[in-house]
C-alpha cells in the first residue's frame, strides 16, 4: 500500500451517513477501506473528514491552468477537477480569425493571453496542450471541457445577428461532433453573450441533438437571469427535452429586484420537468453578487460584428447615445432585460494598470462606463450586486444542485467565489447555518457532479476509484476570501490528493502537477 490514511471520518460523496475508517491508496486509486495495517506511508487523519475531491462544475481557468502551475485558487479549496469551456466562449475549436476575436471578447475572464502560446485550434489540441503544460508535467488539477457554442457560431458565420444558413448549421454540427469525439463532455452556451445569443431556439435544438447523440450534456447560461428569468429557464428545459439532451443549468439563480423571493417558482418548474422524466442538474455559487465583463451588459446589437465593431460604436456619440438608452431605459438584453442601476456595478479588474484606480469603485453613470470600455478595450470586469440570499439558499438545497464557482481569476479585486466557493459551502452553510448536512453537501460538491459528467471512477470514496481526495476539518473549514481581500486562501483544508499524490500537504501547495485532461471518448459518450 502506498499510503494509508488512518482514522478519518469518511464522507463518501453518496449523501449517506459518514463513518470512521482507514483508507488505503495504491497506484493512484483507493485500494481498501476499513481497519488497515500500515502502508509505505501513513497519514493520521483523526479529527478530519475525508471526502472525494470537489468538482467545480463552472470554472473559468481555461488559460489559468496553462499560466500558473500553482493554481492554489482551486487546489487549496479541495477542487480536483474543473469544467472549462463555459458560457459559450473559449479557445477551441477556432481558426486564426475566431481565436483573435474570442481572445479580445473574453480578455476580462482570462486575460488577453499574450503570455500563452496558442498552438492549438481544435478541442483535442487544447486538451493535449493541458496535458503537456509546464514542461510536460501537466496541470495543477484535472480539467474537463465543454464545446463552446458561441465560439462554434463565430467560427461558422462570424459575429452576425442573423439565422444560420443550412450549410453554416451543418458546419456547426460538425464542429460540435468533432469536439465531442475529441474528448469534450458536452456543450455550453452564453445566451446573454454575443455571438451565442444570436442563435435561435431551433438552431440550439439542432446542436443539442448532436450532444444527445454523443451522450453529453447541454450547459446554458440562458437568456435572462432578470426580466423574464422563469421564461428563459423554461425555454432551456423545453429545448433540451425536444432534443433529448441532458441539461445542466449554469450558475442557476434568480437576480434583480423583480425576482426577489422567487426561487421556489424556479424549483417548481424544475420539479415538474424532473417528474416527467427530464434529465436536469444545475450549479450555483454561494454568494449574491454576479461577476462578468462590463461589456457583457451592452445590448446585443451593439456587439454585432465583434470587439472592434463594439469599440467603433462606443466612439461614435450617436451610437453611444443609443447604447445608453438601451441600458438605462429599455433594459438591454446583455443586462438581462433590466434597466441598469449603475450603483450596483463595481469594477473588479482592468487590464491597463493606469486604470487601477477604478478597481473597487461603483460606477457613477454611463459616461464613466463608456470611458472605461474604450480606454481598457472592453477588458474591465465587474461585480454586479443584484442577487438575493433567500434565492441562493433555496436553490442550493435542491436535490439536483451541484457546486460551481464561476470563478474569474483575473483582476485586482476578483469575486471571492473564485477562491472561496467550496469552503464557504462547508463552513458557512453547513457548520454555521446547518442549511445542509455535511454528507449532503459533499454529495453536491463531488458525487453528483461526477455522475453528471458520467465519470465512472471519480466522485466517491469507493474501492477502485481514483484517489482524488480532500481532507478537511469540519470544525474549522472556512473561506478566507472576502470582497475586500478576495485572494486569501481557505482555512481548515490541510491535505488534497490527485491520483494519490499530494497537491496540498499540511496546508501548503506542493510542486506536484497531477492534473490532466479528463476526456470522454466517442465510445464512452455513446
Amino acid at each position: 500500500m502506498d499510503l494509508v490514511i488512518r482514522g478519518a471520518r469518511v464522507v463518501d460523496g453518496t449523501g449517506g451517513p459518514s463513518y470512521t475508517a482507514d483508507v488505503g491508496v495504491h497506484e493512484g486509486r483507493i485500494a481498501e477501506i476499513g481497519s488497515l495495517p500500515g502502508g509505505r506511508r501513513t497519514l493520521d487523519a483523526h479529527g478530519l473528514a475525508l471526502a472525494p475531491g470537489f468538482v467545480d462544475m463552472h470554472a473559468h481557468s481555461d488559460l489559468a491552468l496553462l499560466r500558473d502551475p500553482d493554481h492554489s485558487a482551486k487546489a487549496a479549496q479541495g477542487v480536483t477537477l474543473e469544467v472549462l469551456g463555459q458560457d459559450g466562449l473559449s479557445y477551441a475549436p477556432a481558426d486564426e480569425r475566431t481565436l483573435g476575436e474570442v481572445r479580445a471578447a473574453i480578455a476580462g475572464w482570462n486575460g488577453p493571453g499574450d503570455d500563452i502560446d496558442f498552438d492549438w485550434r481544435t478541442v483535442g489540441g487544447y486538451l493535449d496542450r493541458l496535458d503537456r503544460a509546464h514542461g510536460g508535467h501537466g496541470i495543477a488539477v484535472n480539467a474537463a471541457y465543454l464545446v463552446p457554442q458561441g465560439t462554434v457560431r463565430a467560427h461558422a458565420l462570424g459575429w452576425e445577428d442573423r439565422p444560420a444558413t443550412a450549410a453554416e448549421l451543418d458546419r456547426m454540427r460538425q464542429l460540435v461532433v468533432d469536439g465531442l469525439a475529441e474528448g469534450a463532455v458536452g456543450m455550453s452556451s452564453g445566451l446573454t453573450y454575443t455571438p451565442g445569443m444570436y442563435a435561435s431556439g431551433s438552431e440550439l435544438t439542432e446542436l443539442c441533438r448532436v450532444v444527445a447523440e454523443y451522450g453529453g450534456y447541454y450547459c446554458p447560461h440562458h437568456r435572462s437571469y432578470g426580466h423574464g428569468a422563469l421564461a428563459a429557464y423554461a425555454e432551456m428545459v423545453a429545448l433540451a427535452r425536444e432534443a433529448g439532451c441532458a441539461l445542466h443549468l449554469a450558475h442557476a439563480t434568480m437576480n434583480f429586484g423583480e425576482n426577489e423571493g422567487r426561487a421556489p417558482e424556479l424549483l417548481a418548474l424544475l420539479d415538474a420537468a424532473l417528474a416527467e422524466g427530464a434529465d436536469i442538474t444545475l450549479d450555483s455559487y454561494p454568494y449574491t453578487p454576479g461577476c462578468t465583463t462590463l461589456a457583457a451588459l451592452l445590448p446585443s446589437w451593439a456587439n454585432e460584428g465583434g470587439p472592434e465593431a463594439v469599440l467603433a460604436r462606443l466612439r461614435d456619440d450617436a451610437q453611444a447615445g443609443r447604447i445608453r438608452h438601451a441600458l438605462e431605459v429599455e433594459g438591454a438584453d446583455g443586462c438581462h432585460g433590466v434597466p441598469v442601476d449603475w450603483s450596483t456595478v463595481e469594477i473588479s479588474g482592468v487590464a491597463d494598470p493606469a486604470l487601477a484606480g477604478y478597481v473597487g469603485r461603483r460606477l457613477d453613470g454611463w459616461e464613466t462606463a463608456r470611458r472605461l470600455l474604450l480606454d481598457d478595450r472592453l477588458a474591465p470586469t465587474v461585480l454586479q450586486h443584484v442577487g438575493h440570499e433567500e434565492n441562493v439558499r433555496a436553490i442550493m438545497r435542491h436535490r439536483v444542485h451541484t457546486g460551481g464557482s464561476d470563478g474569474i481569476l483575473q483582476g485586482a479585486k476578483p469575486h471571492p467565489r473564485a477562491y472561496g466557493t467550496f469552503p464557504h459551502y462547508l463552513g458557512h452553510y453547513v457548520r454555521e447555518l446547518g442549511l445542509l448536512s455535511l454528507e449532503e453537501c459533499v454529495a453536491h460538491l463531488a458525487g453528483r457532479p461526477a455522475a453528471r459528467l458520467r465519470l465512472p471512477d471519480r466522485g466517491l470514496v469507493c474501492v477502485g476509484y481514483r484517489a482524488d481526495l480532500v481532507l478537511f476539518d469540519p470544525g474549522t473549514v472556512a473561506a478566507g476570501s472576502t470582497y475586500e481581500r478576495p485572494r486569501v486562501l481557505p482555512t481548515g483544508i490541510p491535505h488534497v490528493l490527485i491520483d494519490g499524490r499530494f497537491v496540498l500537504r499540511d496546508g501548503r501547495r506542493t510542486d506536484v502537477l497531477a492534473g490532466r485532461s479528463v476526456r470522454r471518448t466517442a465510445r464512452d459518450l455513446r
